[in-house]
């Protein structure tokens, strides 16, 4: 099973704009936005392991 490790193009460009946001950020902000990033994440991953697990 190949599993694309690569940005798209678009995913690119969407890191690119991120990247400049976070540049402006205060470095409690950036603590915040990281720890909301990895919540979702595990959301997500919960999400996933739900739907396969109910395929």
């Amino acid at each position: 099973m190949d599993i694309p490790v690569q940005l798209t193009l678009e995913q690119q460009f969407k890191m690119k704009v991120y990247q400049e946001q976070v540049k402006a950020l205060s470095q409690e902000e950036a603590q915040q936005y990281l720890l909301e990033v990895m919540r979702q994440m595990m959301v997500k991953e919960n999400l996933f392991k739900h739907l396969l697990k109910n395929a």
